[in-house]
């Protein structure tokens, strides 16, 4: 089959498929095949595929006004920034398009803290095999191996420890700290979640030490972990949160939230073209005003259990390794690099595919639509299950 992405910029391997149609928790090809989505576009549709409260917020704001520049308000900006503010720990809300920008406004945030309070501080101190985007800024404080090489020389002032080990964290902080960064779940590294215990520590030692915490909440936040946002598992209040993926349900917005005491930007610090405008402004508050419903997340965490459940039963079955994860961010770890094979027989399924994903080759990362139904997660284990042993016998 010839590739249909010929015309485009080279910047991943994609299979030769073309969707055309997505309408909750399934995707259709140009060619009628059906696909259960268990991906969902990396944990962005919240509520699955072409929900009806995102057309309905779009068809009525695109009535009403797009774009009016971010030198002024608009309504829908400031209903979602209260509903935000209402929701959590913080006071203040900056309305961005993708979770590079908004992780890039922490650091921005972050050192201009520490340039008024803490004599010039300025380092980020962040984890081993974090990702927190592609901007050169946000390479080089995720902490993927490999990616300092890329595009050297990178930005520099972002020191790396690892996670669940405060004592690295200790020796990773110096007088020149401004902040620490954390993903509470780190998807892109295999969905491994930090440690209760391990979180409490690190919130009272950069309180101790007088440091931001900046919580990464791009992929775990907006119900994604089965509360509003993944801090409430771990019992602490960071100082600074970043949001994007399930706030917009498929459409590009993204949050930089900081508490009071912190909202230190001056007039021209921050900015940009399309930050709160109100067509995206307005799916994000219909998104957030669903998700975050008590009923709605007891929901999530009922699927979450059933998802948990039902891959542990195949590893068992199989003899994998196991599962693990939050709420409905979940992994199937592998005896063998065999993910991407895994991956490919799943897609390659008749008469329905399934669609995952590997980000790690001995691992299969699961995120579906935080409304999917009991019966769709039924029918993608099920549909795992054969995959699996297409390439495992």
């Amino acid at each position: 089959m010839s590739d249909p992405g010929q015309d485009l910029i080279t910047i991943t391997q994609r299979p030769p498929t073309v969707f055309a149609d997505g309408h909750g928790a399934w995707l259709i090809d140009e060619g009628g095949k059906r696909y259960l989505d268990l991906i969902q576009g990396w944990a962005v549709n919240s509520l699955g595929h072409s929900p009806g409260l995102i057309t309905q917020a779009l068809l009525a704001q695109s009535q009403r006004l797009l774009n009016p520049s971010p030198a002024y308000y608009n309504r829908p900006l400031l209903d979602l920034a209260g509903r935000l503010v209402a929701i959590s720990c913080f006071d203040r809300v900056f309305l961005a398009s993708s979770g590079a920008e908004a992780n890039e406004g922490a650091v921005k945030l972050a050192r201009r803290w520490g340039s008024r309070r803490r004599g010039g501080a300025h380092e980020i101190v962040g984890f081993e095999q974090a990702f927190h985007g592609r901007t050169l800024a946000m390479m080089s404080a995720s902490g993927k191996p490999g990616w300092g090489d890329i595009y050297a020389p990178m930005p520099a002032g972002f020191a790396k420890a690892r996670l669940n080990d405060i004592a690295s964290v200790e020796r990773a902080l110096t007088p020149r700290t401004a902040a620490v960064m954390i993903e509470l779940v780190q998807g892109e590294a295999g969905v491994v979640v930090a440690d209760p215990g391990f979180v409490r520590e690190l919130r009272a030692l950069t309180a101790e030490r007088g440091v931001l915490l900046i919580a990464d909440e791009v992929q775990t936040g907006i119900g994604r972990c089965g509360h509003a946002f993944a801090y409430e598992h771990y019992g602490i209040e960071p100082d600074v949160m970043t949001l994007a993926k399930g706030l917009g349900g498929g459409v590009p917005l993204a949050a930089l939230l900081c508490k009071e005491e912190f909202n230190c930007f001056e007039p021209g610090d921050q900015g940009g073209t399309f930050a709160g405008n109100p067509l995206m402004a307005a799916v994000g508050l219909a998104v957030v005003n669903e998700v975050c419903r008590p009923g709605f997340l007891a929901g999530v965490r009922a699927r979450a259990e059933q998802l948990s459940v039902g891959l542990q039963s195949l590893a068992r079955e199989l003899a994998l390794v196991g599962e693990r994860g939050l709420g409905l961010l979940r992994a199937l770890v592998l005896p063998a690099d065999v993910a991407p094979a895994v991956v490919a027989a799943a897609q390659a399924l008749e008469p329905v595919g399934l669609l995952l994903n590997a980000p790690r080759p001995h691992l299969i990362r699961l995120m579906p639509a935080l409304n999917v139904s009991e019966a769709e997660l039924g029918e993608g284990l099920a549909l795992l299950r054969q995959a699996l042993n297409e390439v495992l016998r």
